[in-house]
């Protein structure tokens, strides 16, 4: 006859109570599990710390209970006793199937999964549900931090078939109180006007303010009373205190009313600046360091600093871990304080390994060259840092982060790990766009600027837009020597038709075909030198109507003319530019400069003999930590012109290709493609009848000079005169980089947009208007001076720039502040690129 106790309710007490009955001590035969479903029996038994011959007591069976539960795979146990034999009977949990959020605006799936993810709850793992009355909790108290005080949250579990469960987070977010007034109490110096505008927070916003919020959040409001004691500390009120602060809910819970209680104090001196610890025989330079002196108001923000630079500069020497406090020492008698600055340094650290991860296409040998923190050598934060700039200027990488590993059994060591995400550094493509200022574009071939995940350049491209075609190879070898030297070479073809109504320029046709080398050399860590030689063979022609510009040019070089009326100039050009680039990333960069001066001069002997000067400079002034709002400008300098006599003693004139021009995207928005600058006109004689001869025809006879016409040339489809271009340039341009309030953080680095202003004008120094002098006054009037270069244009507007999958999207929309007649504008122009 068989004997079945269950043992579960005495277990139980016995764990909750120490005065429960204890059950009768038995030997153990067998363990029996019943009710697996999903977890396997061997498993089970590992949680079970008994094994046959043990002794059964409570306590045993209590920890064994415990143990079984802290698997976490059980939703209840119960165990029962059959002669020698322990059964457990099990009800495994319910696997999560699925889980959704429904609801939640303020919190990303992104967010709140990470934070489930933390705490064991994901698909395919066990439900505990007793945490999930802790989860709804906790999100809810995050709600209440950022002022939606009337959030609700709820976990809901929908049971499915074989033990499976979806779970559901329904939010309630509701609307986030405002803060309806913020009070200062206790301040006497400086007024509520003066610090409320120093805080984020705002209180009582108009409704026409929409760029403002008045939103309520704790964190927020926490950095804002820490902004208002740095206020106060700054300015040498180091006994400055908030000491309360109430915050105090409208019974609907949506206003928010802020008082905090202040203790404001009064200035202190700096009476002497001391210097203590280990100050590695370097305590002149400690001393010229510190901001605050003897004498001097106190400044946290300026002690604050003066820290910093020191760790900095411990850091450069090798102590990569430095320990910097200063111990103010306050006398309120004598309202002054000591300062007495601790230094510890640490030990010097050296660097054992330098590790890259994350570069899945590019050597580890094209990251290490441009690495200024070298392996077995001393710790550097300098070097850290210059090392990273570099490798972020690379066009193939993204983003680069660095972090230092100090060794468990070598505390003086570290390993220095750089993590690299990577870009899209050019693919095999064929593609089509539009842009109002090229037209329908193809374009076809191959471009990498990390071929192979070598660093070097490779391209092979074949472009079509509305009034060009190109073909080009070229390969730069970034490092053709170890210290930097490189080499390249470019194999070009083109064939432009300035003709077309999207080129806006002189109408005829230019065929060119060209080949160039050339060499860079590193002159310190931001500047470089490049040179180079390059043969172009040019072949213009077509120009049926040409302007007074154009046919100048053609009077100059009439002898360079072949059989089928086109000019043809076979040029030799050097080249050498300096460059110089502090710019934080390659990419959209935020912070740091780009100055470009480049040279180039055909040699004498070329068919044409000029020279060409250009000179750039872009810059970046980020206005926040996190670079959201960055104000930036650039200016673009350039003058060209021939030089030296030909045989027939005319002077060598600057070639019309190689004329400045600006006007549309890429240089001034708010003006069609290159209309900005001098404009084409054409002189014709003037003609009256002349006496029938005797088979009747009229030969016409022609004015004198004076009487000739103007006309300024006209496109097919507009009213305004097309430019010419110039030698001379000067155009720049001012930019607000800001945020959008509905792009996300992360979308920085392939999204911008931007408020500008752009100014400036092309003239031409050699256009002289004497030479129209003898003409009608009415005839003169048609044209203006172009060699006047204060004849500038001006444009404002806003622009949006996005690296797409299909490629670079530009948007603009802008509108002239200073144009002349003869100028057509344009308020939106764009440019989209599309791969596939």
């Amino acid at each position: 006859m068989s004997f079945k106790k269950s043992l579960i309710m005495g277990a139980l007490a016995l764990a909750l109570s120490s005065n429960a009955q204890a059950i009768e001590e038995f030997v153990l035969d067998d363990i029996k599990i019943n009710g697996l479903q999903r977890v396997a029996l061997g498993a089970t038994l590992t949680y079970v710390p008994l094994q046959t011959g043990d002794k059964v007591n409570s306590f045993r069976l209590t920890q064994t209970l415990k143990s079984l539960f802290a698997s976490g795979h059980f939703e209840s146990i119960e165990a029962y006793q059959e002669g020698h034999t322990l059964i457990f009977k099990v009800q495994e949990r319910p696997t999560i199937n699925e889980i959704i959020f429904d609801g939640n605006d303020d919190l990303k799936d992104e967010q709140l999964t990470e934070n489930l993810d933390s705490q064991d709850i994901r698909a395919g793992e066990p439900l505990d549900k007793t945490l999930l009355a802790n989860l709804e909790k906790g999100l809810e108290d995050f709600y209440q931090s950022i002022g939606k005080y009337n959030a609700d949250v709820e976990a809901k579990v929908t049971y499915l078939p074989r033990n499976r469960v979806d779970l559901t987070f329904v939010f309630s977010e509701g609307d986030a109180a405002k803060v309806k007034q913020i009070n200062i109490v206790g301040n006497d110096l400086f007024s509520d006007e003066v610090l409320l505008s120093k805080i984020e927070s705002k209180q009582n916003l108009p409704w026409w303010d929409f760029m403002a919020s008045d939103r309520y959040q704790k964190q927020t409001m926490q950095g804002d009373q820490e902004t208002i004691e740095s206020f106060y500390k700054d300015r040498g009120y180091i006994r400055f205190a908030i000491d309360s602060t109430q915050v105090s809910l409208t019974p609907d819970k949506e206003q928010v009313y802020v008082t905090m209680n202040v203790e404001e104090g009064e200035t202190y001196t700096v009476s002497k600046v001391d210097f203590v610890g280990d100050l590695v025989n370097q305590e002149s330079t400690f001393k010229r360091m510190m901001l605050l002196g003897k004498g001097s108001l106190y400044n946290a923000a300026a002690l604050t600093a003066s820290e910093e630079t020191m760790s900095k500069m411990l850091g450069n020497w090798g102590y990569a871990f430095p320990e910097i406090e200063t111990i103010p020492e306050i006398d309120d008698e004598k309202k002054e304080v000591a300062l007495t600055v601790k230094v510890d340094p640490g030990k010097r650290i050296n660097v054992r390994r330098i590790i890259f991860n994350g570069n899945e296409v590019t050597d580890d040998e094209v990251l290490r060259r441009e690495l200024r923190q070298m392996e077995a050598a001393w710790l550097s934060s300098y070097s850290l840092e210059m090392s990273k700039s570099r490798i972020q200027r690379l066009p193939y990488i993204e983003s680069v982060e660095f972090e230092t590993v100090r060794l468990a059994e070598e505390d003086d060591q570290v390993d220095v790990i750089f993590t690299i995400k990577e870009q899209a550094s050019g693919t095999f493509n064929a593609g089509v766009g539009y842009g109002d200022a090229t037209g329908f574009s193809m374009q076809a071939g191959v471009q990498q600027n990390n071929f192979l995940g070598t660093g070097n350049m490779l391209s092979f491209n074949v472009n079509t837009i509305a009034y060009a075609k190109t073909a080009s190879l070229s390969f730069t070898d970034p490092y053709f020597t170890i210290d930097g030297v490189s080499l390249g070479g470019t194999l070009s073809y083109q064939e432009i038709d300035y003709g077309s109504s999207y080129s806006n320029t002189e109408d005829y046709e230019l065929t060119r075909f060209s080949s160039s080398i050339n060499m860079g050399y590193p002159i310190d860590e931001v500047n470089r030198i490049n040179w180079g030689v390059g043969y172009f063979h040019n072949e213009m022609g077509n120009a049926t109507t040409p302007s007074e510009m154009l046919r100048s040019f053609f009077y100059v070089y009439d002898e360079k003319q072949n059989n089928d009326n086109q000019l043809v100039f076979d040029n030799f050009e050097l080249t050498a530019r300096w460059s110089r680039n502090t710019l934080n990333k390659g990419l959209f960069p935020t912070d740091g400069s780009n100055q470009n001066l480049s040279a180039k001069v055909t040699v004498p002997g070329s068919d044409n003999q000029y020279f060409k000067l250009s000179f750039e400079d872009k810059r970046y002034y980020p206005l926040d930590r996190r670079h959201n709002w960055v104000f930036t400008t650039r200016l673009r300098l350039g003058y060209a012109n021939g030089y030296g006599s030909l045989d027939g003693g005319n002077d060598h004139v600057l070639p019309t290709w190689e004329f400045f021009r600006a006007g549309g995207q890429s240089t001034m928005r708010g003006f069609e493609n290159n209309v900005v600058g001098p404009k084409l006109f054409y002189r014709t004689n003037s003609a009256d009848a002349g006496i029938p001869d005797d088979l009747g025809n009229v030969d016409p006879i022609y004015n004198t000079s004076e009487f000739d016409n103007l006309t300024k040339s006209v496109s097919s489809n507009s009213t305004y005169a097309r430019s010419s271009g110039g030698n001379a340039q000067a155009l720049a341009t001012m930019e607000m980089i800001f945020p959008l309030p509905f792009v996300e953080d992360d979308a920085t680095s392939s999204f911008r947009t931007s408020a500008f202003v752009d100014f400036g004008n092309v003239w031409d120094t050699e256009f002289d208007m004497d030479k129209y002098s003898n003409l009608r006054q009415s005839e003169i009037n048609k044209i203006d001076d172009y060699s006047d270069p204060s004849r500038y244009r001006a444009s404002a507007g806003v622009s949006v720039q996005w690296i797409s999958p299909m490629g670079p999207i530009i948007f603009s929309f802008s509108k002239p502040l200073q144009k002349f007649d003869d100028d057509e504008t344009k308020f939106f122009s764009f440019n989209i690129g599309n791969t596939f």
